[in-house]
């Protein structure tokens, strides 16, 4: 005798909740990011690289930064930096929310370009020095792993909105801490 051909939902649950839905279908039925996402989402396949892809992100922004900081005119160097930050988060937002739904997960460790506008906040206005850099740097990766209210809170924001805006917020308290060392002169170039 045939099983029955049309099995109840609660027979044919899968472990992720998608009940009536076999795994190797559920995850066939998911179509693939678009290249312009992955590429975003993982900053050029740098979210590939172990351990410690968000870091690999952020040594990388860091370092891409320096070197353009270094050829712009001190005058554009505060307003390159913010357009970039907010540039990268518009686009950084949907590209993750592609990557998560194509990948299945919440927050896709590979998916850095969150990092990388983080880190680019935490950098706006800062002398160009290794010290700042390298303050910038620890500061944004410390507020990133600990996540202070709001930031754990933003992090619960659907799909690409709460991947990025949590290191949004991160950035933004490296940012403020980075400006108070630099205004009560305990961080100098």
């Amino acid at each position: 005798m045939k099983p029955d051909p049309s099995p109840t939902a609660e027979s044919n649950a899968t472990p992720d909740g998608s009940a009536g839905v076999p795994p190797a279908v559920a995850g066939a039925s998911r179509p693939r990011a678009p290249q312009w996402a992955t590429l975003t989402a993982t900053f050029f396949g740098i979210g590939r690289l172990h351990p410690g892809p968000g870091t690999c992100a952020s040594v990388a922004t860091v370092a891409i930064w320096a070197a353009l900081a270094h050829a712009l005119p001190p005058a554009l160097r505060t307003p390159v930096a913010a357009a970039l930050a907010l540039l990268i988060t518009l686009i950084g937002i949907p590209a993750a929310t592609r990557v998560a739904r194509a990948t299945g997960g919440k927050d896709p460790q590979f998916v850095v370009i969150d990092e990388v506008a983080g880190q680019l906040i935490a950098l706006i206005a800062v002398p160009l020095a290794w010290k700042t850099f390298l303050t910038g740097l620890i500061l944004f990766r410390a507020f990133d792993i600990i996540k202070p209210p709001p930031v754990r809170q933003l992090e619960k924001l659907p799909q690409g909105t709460g991947i990025v805006l949590d290191d949004v917020a991160a950035g933004i308290f490296a940012f403020a801490v980075m400006h108070l060392l630099i205004h009560f002169g305990l961080l100098t170039s």
